[in-house]
């Protein structure tokens, strides 16, 4: 049987990979001929260089959620001051020469940057990505990314004739410690004699909450706007606490008229799987989804294997696909004969760290006929048994299953899981979120829809920006709600297709 994990490609594999996509009879019926994807990508990249680019169309059903026309500008707006100020650049290099230097000049810099730094899981690494991205354009800051180690070959380069990459001569790139902090200026804002730093770090963790209560008001980012070099440290999808900005409000709504499509657009213009992540994805789709009527994705993310067993969360998933027509439920009779190639067919996808749900719905489906004839195959690609964060091989299995999920034509996920808040953005799904199991108890109900596609910030602000009292966002803004599975949690919803849950 191929192996796909197996990451051996060549020049030849892929000048074919690039003559024959276009010809594959097994991805034509859901594309449409929109490799662009409504000029949100630019078109002057090599094809060669990033396959999955200009080749993902062909894959997944077309998006009704198209750019906005100005959210297209700001992104080729993006891609210029990138080229004019990125890597390699005079510009570049004359802010790193500040090093250590502090001044009242220093704000004068017309090239300013955001240094993105990872934390956590590679689910929580790309929804903040995400939300950096929205920030450094809202704020006209060059994106720079620090990719350790585990980070190497996922993704291609996002910015046409430049790169994202931190630079290995960066001052700051192994040492922070000894860098001014954003609670350390708020401090000193009082002294009218303030000396701004050339470079600060801006920790938005969900460990580091003080702060980052202000980080959602016009004070605190005038101060930041002053700084040449911001170094973020996030594990959070901050981009609602954007929407809470006032002075950034009218962009974001001329750029964003559907407020739960940004994830949607910046993840499908960031995260391009490298050759070698496509080469794995394209083939084991052509081998086991493409053909399916209909496919079904799985996201289990088990936090304590102790409070539900794993038979727990399989009776919970049943319960949730059967009540909503997901999955069809078992016959009266076991299965003796091969299906005819015209019964109609679904397939699963189950991403998970254990092998025990997969194992447990084919056998299920394997021997038994359905009530409505349809033939359900079930797939899980790996089982890694625990999670390892800082493993690039890891990481490069958890990439390729995001994505094969972002191709399914419905999700089931788990509550809290920055993985399947990914997956559902890039393919713009409103999955069924399973609602926390305890014991051999079943939720009642199993699961609940999410209202908007949009990752859920997990630890939002509190804080009223001028009384520094806590206050409910929900009411404030018609285009923020709670989270369905995160009580304290906030996601960014369309109004006019959404019933605001405040």
């Amino acid at each position: 049987m191929l192996s796909f994990w197996d990451f051996s490609f060549d020049a030849g594999q892929k000048n074919q990979l690039i003559a024959n996509v276009s010809h594959d009879s097994s991805l034509s019926d859901t594309a449409t001929n929109d490799k662009l994807l409504s000029e949100l990508l630019a078109p002057t990249f090599d094809e060669g260089s990033c396959l999955s680019r200009y080749q993902s169309y062909l894959y997944r059903k077309a998006s009704p959620h198209k750019p906005s026309s100005y959210l297209i500008l700001k992104l080729r707006n993006y891609e210029h001051l990138h080229r004019r100020c990125g890597p390699l650049t005079n510009s570049f290099d004359k802010v790193m020469k500040m090093g250590k230097t502090s001044g009242k000049n220093v704000a004068a810099t017309k090239c300013k940057y955001l240094v993105w730094t990872a934390a956590n899981g590679l689910g929580n690494r790309m929804i903040t990505l995400a939300a950096a991205f929205l920030y450094a354009i809202i704020t006209d800051r060059v994106l720079l990314v620090r990719f350790g180690s585990d980070m190497v070959g996922l993704f291609c380069e996002p910015f046409p004739n430049s790169s994202w990459l931190l630079p290995q001569n960066f001052p700051y790139r192994r040492e922070q410690k000894h860098i001014e902090t954003y609670e350390s200026l708020l401090n000193k804002t009082r002294d009218s004699n303030v000396i701004w730093p050339s470079f600060l770090t801006l920790n938005l963790q969900h460990t580091h909450d003080g702060h980052n209560n202000f980080f959602h008001c016009d004070h605190s980012q005038s101060l930041l706007q002053k700084v040449p070099v911001l170094i973020l440290k996030s594990d959070q999808y901050f981009s609602p606490s954007l929407f809470m900005i006032p002075s950034f409000g009218q962009e974001l709504s001329k750029m964003f008229p559907e407020k739960d499509t940004v994830f949607h657009h910046l993840g499908r213009y960031l995260f391009h799987p490298s050759n070698e992540v496509w080469d794995v994805i394209s083939r084991f789709y052509k081998a086991h989804l493409a053909k399916e009527n209909e496919r079904i994705g799985l996201q289990i993310r088990i936090y304590n294997t102790h409070r539900a067993p794993h038979q727990t969360i399989v009776d919970e998933i049943l319960t949730c696909a059967f009540k909503h027509s997901l999955l069809p439920q078992l016959g009266h009779h076991k299965s003796v004969t091969s299906p005819s190639k015209n019964n109609p067919s679904k397939a699963i996808l189950v991403a998970s760290l254990y092998s025990e749900y997969g194992e447990k719905l084919r056998a299920m489906y394997l021997g038994n006929t359905t009530v409505t004839g349809e033939v359900v195959r079930v797939y899980q690609p790996s089982h890694e048994g625990h999670q390892k964060s800082n493993d690039n091989g890891h990481n490069i299995k958890a990439w390729t299953e995001i994505y094969l999920l972002s191709l399914c034509d419905a999700l089931i996920t788990s509550p809290k899981s920055t993985f399947g808040y990914v997956a559902q953005g890039l393919g713009g799904l409103k999955p069924w979120i399973l609602q926390r199991a305890y014991g051999e108890h079943i939720p009642d109900p199993p699961c609940l829809q999410a209202v908007s596609m949009e990752p859920c910030f997990h630890y939002p602000p509190k804080h009223d920006c001028k009384a520094s009292r806590i206050v409910k966002f929900t009411s404030r803004f018609p285009h923020i709600t709670k989270c369905e599975d995160v009580s304290n949690g906030l996601k960014l919803v369309d109004v006019h297709r959404s019933v605001t849950n405040s």
